[in-house]
């Protein structure tokens, strides 16, 4: 089984680390799962330079913006469309401001591919397609992963 670590990364604080670092350690430790990571694919898609600087150029050079993360957008769509099992999405403020995360649930649902949403936000807040989107919902990572333990587990 493979899970995809959806949730922020341009707008959140530790580029959504450790709450993926620790989703990681669980998964492998716990369920013998494999993951993708985005932050981890970066890596994988950009080179050293284009990582180091791509962010530059979202205000500077709009068009080398695009094209550097196109690269991201194609390496992410492609791994949900040939290789996930299951999303775990961290929906929280910083979701809701970037782009990627809306996207990564979108096409979730069109391939029937199950999201493990966890997020503090009421209901209210959380937009309609996003909830549509979405398997199950826990307050937090304890509860989601006791969910996963009881599905998945060994």
């Amino acid at each position: 089984m493979k899970a995809y670590l959806a949730g922020a990364i341009e707008h959140a604080p530790d580029r959504g680390q450790a709450w993926r670092e620790a989703m990681v350690a669980f998964l492998q430790a716990e369920l013998g799962h494999t993951y993708y990571n985005p932050l981890v694919e970066e890596n994988k898609y950009l080179t050293p330079a284009e990582l180091a600087t791509f962010r530059t150029y979202k205000e500077s050079d709009l068009p080398r913006f695009q094209a550097i993360v196109r690269k991201l957008i194609r390496g992410d769509l492609q791994a949900l469309m040939n290789e996930i099992d299951y999303i775990i999405c961290l929906w929280d403020v910083y979701a809701m401001k970037g782009g990627g995360t809306y996207g990564e649930l979108t096409v979730a649902f069109y391939r029937n591919i199950p999201v493990y949403m966890v997020t503090t936000l009421p209901v209210r807040e959380i937009s309609g397609w996003i909830l549509g989107c979405t398997t199950a919902i826990y307050p937090d990572f304890p509860q989601l992963q006791q969910a996963l333990r009881a599905k998945y587990g060994r």
